[in-house]
C-alpha cells in the first residue's frame, strides 16, 4: 500500500528523533496490541488479555452477508437496572446513569463476558507502526501530517491525538452500506430513513496516484433512497487531514430543486440530514470533522461498561420495530462489557461556539472508535447521550457499530443510526469505484428519481 505523505518537514523532524521514535513504536505488537491498546487482561481478571481478535472465520454468515454470532451461547452475567446501577457507577459514563434516571422503569444493561474480538488488517497494523514514528499535528491540531492510512497516534501524548485516532481509524478501505436512521416520537412512533452510503480512502480508488488526493482523508457520499419527500438527495464530502491547508468541501444536490449546491453547512452544529433537529452534522458516526472549536483534555484511562460485541442486535432475524422502541432501543437485544477506554474532555474555546458546549468521551482502547459520548449545553447541564453498539465485521476485519444512538434527555427521544437488520445485504466491503464518482458533476446523476 503506498504511503500517504503529507509534507516533508515531519520526515526531516523526525531524522533528529529517530531512536527515540523507534523505542516507542517496539512497544507495539509487545506490550501493546498493534495499534496502541494494552495487550493485557486487568488485574482483576474481568478484562482478558487480547490473543489477537477474532478469526475472519469467526462464525458462519447469515443470509449469506451478515455477521453470525461468534458468543451466540454466551448469558448475561448480571443486569444493570435502576434499582441496582449505583452498585456500578464507578464503572459507568454521567450518561448511562442519567439514562437509568430518565427511564427507571425500561433502561437497562446486560452485561456479559467481555471479549477482545478486534483485528485488523496487517498492512493498517503496519500503518499504525509508521505513524507513530512520524505523525505529528499540524499547528494548532487541527490536522495530521506525515500520515499514513490509519491510526495517526497510536501512542497518544494528549487529548487531541486521541480525538485524531477515533477521527482516523479504520472503517475498511472501500465501503458500500445501506441503513437507515430514525427519530421515535415520545410514544415510539417512527418513521423509517434509509440511506445508501459510500465511504473511500483515496488509496482504495480504482483511478488512486501517489499524490493525486495527498491532502483527502476519505471521500464520503450519502442518498436518501426512503421516504419518498426525500428520495435523490445526495450529500458529497471530501474529508481532509489537514485541515488547516483545506477545511472540508461538501456538496448537496436537492433532488425537488435538481440542483448541486456547495454545503459548508455540513460541518460541526450544522443540521444533521433528515435528522428532524435530532443530531448535528458532527454527531455523525458519534463524532465527525475539525476538532479546533474546542479546547481537548487527556483525563486518562479507564475500565468502563460499553456496548461491545453487538451481534445479536445486528441479527437479520429482527425488524426495526424490535430494536426502535419508545425512549430507547429495546435493551433485550443490547450487550455491554468492560473494556478500557480513553477519557477525553472537550469544551467550546472561548471565542468559538457550538450547541454542545462540552463534550465527554468514551473511546475503546483496541477500535479507537467511540463508545460513548456525553453532550452538556451552554448552561452546564447534561443534553445527549451517545452510544455505539460496537461490533467487529470479522470477516472483512474491519471493526464498527450495529447501531449509533443519539438519546434526548430533555425531550425524551432518540435518533438511532446505522441499523440495516432488515436490508437485502450487510456492509460491502468489496465495493470499488473512482474518484470520477465523488466529484459534484457525478451528483445530478447519482440522484435522478
Amino acid at each position: 500500500m503506498k504511503q500517504r505523505v503529507m509534507t516533508t518537514l515531519a520526515a526531516t523532524l523526525l531524522l533528529a528523533s529517530a531512536a527515540q521514535a523507534d523505542t516507542n513504536a517496539e512497544q507495539l505488537g509487545g506490550s501493546l496490541t498493534p495499534i496502541g491498546a494494552e495487550r493485557a487482561g486487568n488485574a482483576a481478571g474481568t478484562i482478558p488479555e487480547w490473543t489477537g481478535g477474532l478469526p475472519t472465520d469467526a462464525a458462519p454468515l447469515r443470509n449469506d452477508t451478515f455477521m453470525g454470532n461468534p458468543y451466540a451461547d454466551d448469558q448475561p452475567l448480571f443486569v444493570i437496572t435502576a434499582d441496582n446501577y449505583r452498585d456500578y457507577e464507578d464503572q459507568m459514563a454521567p450518561g448511562q446513569v442519567a439514562m437509568f434516571q430518565r427511564y427507571p422503569d425500561s433502561f437497562r444493561m446486560p452485561v456479559y463476558e467481555s471479549r477482545r474480538s478486534v483485528a485488523l488488517p496487517e498492512e493498517i497494523n503496519q500503518a499504525a507502526a509508521y505513524n507513530a514514528n512520524n505523525a505529528s499535528l499540524v499547528e494548532g491540531g487541527n490536522g495530521v501530517s506525515n500520515y499514513q492510512l490509519a491510526h495517526a497516534f497510536p501512542l497518544p501524548d494528549n487529548g487531541l491525538e486521541v480525538i485524531w485516532n477515533h477521527i482516523t481509524r479504520f472503517r475498511g478501505g472501500s465501503m458500500q452500506r445501506v441503513v437507515v436512521q430514525a427519530t421515535p416520537q415520545v410514544n415510539g412512533s417512527y418513521t423509517i430513513v434509509r440511506f445508501v452510503e459510500e465511504y473511500v480512502l483515496p488509496e482504495y480508488l480504482t483511478d488512486f496516484q501517489a499524490g493525486n488526493h495527498a491532502n483527502m482523508l476519505y471521500f464520503f457520499k450519502q442518498q436518501v433512497t426512503d421516504p419518498g419527500r426525500l428520495a435523490g438527495n445526495v450529500l458529497l464530502v471530501h474529508e481532509t487531514v489537514d485541515q488547516v491547508a483545506s477545511p472540508r468541501n461538501a456538496w448537496i444536490y436537492n433532488a425537488g430543486q435538481r440542483r448541486v449546491r456547495r454545503a459548508p453547512q455540513v460541518s460541526y452544529d450544522g443540521p444533521g440530514t433528515a435528522a428532524d433537529g435530532m443530531r448535528t452534522s458532527d454527531n455523525l458516526d458519534m463524532f465527525n470533522g475539525a476538532p479546533d472549536r474546542y479546547d481537548w483534555n487527556l483525563v486518562g484511562k479507564r475500565e468502563m461498561l460499553i456496548p461491545y460485541n453487538s451481534y445479536a442486535m445486528a441479527s437479520p432475524e429482527l425488524t426495526y420495530d424490535d430494536i426502535v422502541q419508545a425512549g430507547h432501543l429495546n435493551p433485550d437485544h443490547t450487550r455491554y462489557e468492560l473494556h478500557r477506554v480513553w477519557e477525553v474532555e472537550a469544551e467550546v474555546k472561548p471565542e468559538h461556539r457550538h450547541i454542545y458546549a462540552k463534550r465527554h468521551f468514551f473511546i475503546d482502547e483496541d477500535s479507537w472508535q467511540a463508545a460513548h459520548i456525553d453532550h452538556y449545553d451552554a448552561r452546564g447541564t447534561l443534553w445527549r447521550v451517545a452510544e455505539a453498539h460496537a461490533m467487529h465485521r470479522y470477516n472483512s476485519q474491519v471493526a464498527g457499530f450495529a447501531a449509533e444512538t443519539l438519546y434526548d434527555l430533555i425531550a425524551g427521544r432518540y435518533l438511532v443510526m446505522g441499523l440495516n437488520n432488515q436490508e437485502r445485504n450487510d456492509y460491502d466491503y468489496s465495493y470499488r469505484t473512482s474518484s470520477a464518482d465523488f466529484t459534484a458533476a457525478a451528483l445530478r446523476q447519482a440522484g435522478v428519481r
